[in-house]
């Protein structure tokens, strides 16, 4: 009888985790934050595991216009943001996206992101094999300002 309760909570666990599996993929904590009206754009981090090699080759949400692979380099004493066409995802190797490398950019939103909501997201990932994987996430709005502690 304990064993079953076991497994149903490690069911639980596993169902109420905010992450994405897709395969080979492992997609925790995607977040952005709240957008006040009229601004236009979103940042989006996450980090991702693949068990093989694999590349970001896209990425996509009904939420805005346009989505982008960006990252961030230090030049010259100052930071610089640039598109990219592609993000390489390592074998067994977690890849942080952060403010101060890879990160996704939602453009053109098409209504204020909201705290407490969710945005879909969806990355289109080629493998070492070369065949293709779609990964959809849901991407956790948290609050324009953090709550002070």
């Amino acid at each position: 009888m304990i064993n079953i309760y076991r497994f149903g909570g490690l069911l639980a666990a596993l169902l109420l985790s905010t992450g994405a599996y897709a395969g080979d993929i492992q997609v925790e904590g995607a977040w952005t934050r709240a957008t006040l009206p009229g601004q236009d754009m979103a940042m989006v981090y996450m980090s991702i595991t693949s068990n093989q090699a694999a590349t970001i080759v896209g990425v996509s949400s009904n939420a805005s216009k346009t989505a982008e692979m960006h990252t961030m380099e230090h030049k010259g004493g100052m930071m610089k943001m640039y598109e990219v066409k592609s993000i390489p995802l390592p074998a067994n190797a977690r890849l942080d996206m952060n403010m101060h490398g890879y990160h996704l950019v939602l453009a053109g939103l098409k209504a204020p992101l909201k705290a407490g909501a969710t945005v879909p997201l969806t990355l289109s990932i080629e493998m070492a094999d070369k065949h293709s994987v779609k990964v959809d996430v849901q991407v956790e709005v948290r609050p324009l300002k953090e709550p002070k502690k």
